[in-house]
């Protein structure tokens, strides 16, 4: 059996965890909208033609924001299209998904379809075939309560109030040459920092996300971010990040490390921005916004091959990436990553809600299910919620092809003061070998286990499905702590959440 430790102390508080973290994304992509989250005539779906089973399991997962409309599909979107009269709207060519866009779903119905969700908009401008005039118009349209043209459209659309929409996205991966309007880091950076000038003189409470790195694999990475920042310092108030992982060549022990790449990834754009800081003077500190990650290959290369080839229909299944064990894991990880990291990351997007890379599936006409990673987001959305805790851990390494020495045990503490409940998330990344995790939870008098949950099965490959969810949290009823200290058993390949009772 392995042996591990894990320390930490009442009074080492790292960082205040921003509710953002645990939110989601959706896209004009696949089935994200059209047969996902809206399916006029399902039996499910209420007046506005919004799957209310699908509405439930994603306020199961409290996200706080959805990003909208994308994703690369931003990029040649005009959000006009989508408000108005829906028989009036202009059906598209999407040149990013080589699909048809019908437009029956669009802005006015999304911020509709959040209020639904308990949901708020993160919503992207596209600065790929437009820019900034258009960038404006859309925040009026949205924000603002004058008299004004485009104002006065959104009640002409039956909207008078504004929608209030406080967070703000300028493009989308623009350093990828797959993006329509791709650009260099210099004249992205121009147009973002303008953009964000005017968007900011229109409405001063928003904030905005400039484009990062799309991987950090990409070739200007980090000069990109070196290059933006310095641009648009003083106008932007986080950076992005987007990271998917994948296991093609079926090496498990380097996919289950993969979110020791995340830890880099993250620290390296954090010296970035610190550098931009530096040279702007600045007092302020840029946050990072990992709006986008997941993991991302089961159908990637079939639907890249299928995209060549594809008519153009609308909302063609694409994406659609069945989760198994494994890939529940990597999840977790990647979620302990994001909480270590509480003090930059202040916003990340699980990439995307709803069938497309997703933690929810659905038949268009059928019924809906929870996909294995559904159950790491939810537990860390409903108990990763207060203050992270610096910790020590202590676990035996093994070596991988990708990331070299790896510890057996990712893990991380959150305080909840108000629940009077400490959380700590851990991972066995052993395939073969239970770990006896030795907890000390220094300067807490008093504690006792309110539950030790765990996600795990006997077959990394096994998945859910709609009519079997083989694959669900189980209690463990062997944990046991008191007086601050406790021995857990963490079963091989195992995702555990375990809550415990403190003063």
């Amino acid at each position: 059996m392995l042996k591990a430790r894990f320390i930490t102390d009442k009074d080492m508080c790292k960082a205040a965890v921003d509710r953002r973290i645990y939110s989601s994304f959706i896209e004009h992509l696949g089935r994200a909208v059209y047969g996902g989250i809206y399916e006029p005539g399902h039996p499910e779906a209420d007046k506005n033609g919004f799957r209310k089973d699908v509405i439930d399991l994603i306020k199961e997962l409290r996200v706080p924001y959805v990003r909208y409309p994308g994703g690369n599909f931003v990029s040649g979107y005009r959000w006009e299209d989508g408000i108005g009269p829906k028989d009036k709207r202009p059906q598209r060519l999407d040149a990013a998904w080589r699909t048809l866009e019908p437009n029956t779903f669009g802005l006015d119905e999304a911020v509709e379809w959040a209020k639904a969700a308990d949901t708020e908009l993160m919503m992207a401008v596209n600065l790929g075939t437009r820019g900034l005039e258009d960038a404006v118009n859309l925040l009026e349209y949205c924000n603002i309560d004058a008299p004004s043209s485009y104002a006065e459209m959104r009640r002409a659309n039956g909207h008078e109030k504004p929608y209030g929409i406080k967070l703000w996205c300028l493009g989308n991966e623009m350093d990828g040459k797959w993006q329509t309007g791709h650009k260099t880091a210099e004249e992205y950076a121009r147009i973002a920092a303008e953009t964000a000038r005017a968007m900011k003189r229109i409405d001063p409470s928003i904030e905005l996300v400039a484009c990062g790195s799309s991987g950090s694999n990409m070739p200007t990475f980090p000069e990109w971010e070196r290059i933006v920042l310095t641009e648009a310092y003083d106008a932007v108030d986080y950076i992005s990040m987007h990271q998917y992982y994948e296991n093609y060549d079926g090496d498990t022990l380097s996919f289950l490390a993969s979110s020791t790449d995340l830890d880099r990834f993250i620290s390296t754009v954090e010296t970035a921005a610190d550098y931009a800081k530096a040279v702007a003077r600045s007092g302020r500190t840029i946050g990072i916004s990992l709006d986008e990650w997941n993991v991302w290959y089961h159908v990637r290369r079939e639907d890249n091959k299928r995209m060549e080839d594809m008519p153009w229909t609308a909302a063609p299944p694409l994406c659609e990436e069945i989760y198994n064990v494994e890939d529940a894991l990597v999840v977790g990880c990647m979620l302990i990553t994001m909480l270590r990291h509480a003090d930059r990351v202040k916003i990340a997007c699980m990439a995307q809600l709803v069938n497309v890379i997703a933690p929810i599936m659905t038949r268009t006409g059928g019924g809906c299910w929870r996909q294995t990673i559904f159950y790491p987001f939810l537990h860390a959305s409903l108990y990763g919620r207060g203050t992270v805790l610096e910790s020590v851990s202590k676990s035996g390494l093994y070596e991988c092809s990708k990331y070299g020495d790896v510890p057996y045990l990712e893990s991380v503490a959150v305080l909840s003061e108000s629940e009077e409940e400490v959380t700590v998330f851990a991972v066995n990344r052993s395939l073969s070998e239970d770990m006896d995790l030795s907890l000390d939870l220094r300067g807490f008098s008093k504690g006792s286990l309110i539950e030790h949950l765990e996600l795990r099965h006997d077959n990394l490959g096994a998945i859910n499905t709609e009519k079997e969810e083989r694959v669900r949290p189980s209690a463990r009823k062997d944990s046991t702590f008191s007086d601050g200290s406790g021995s857990i058993i963490l079963r091989p390949a195992s995702w555990n959440t375990i809550r415990i009772k403190v003063r």
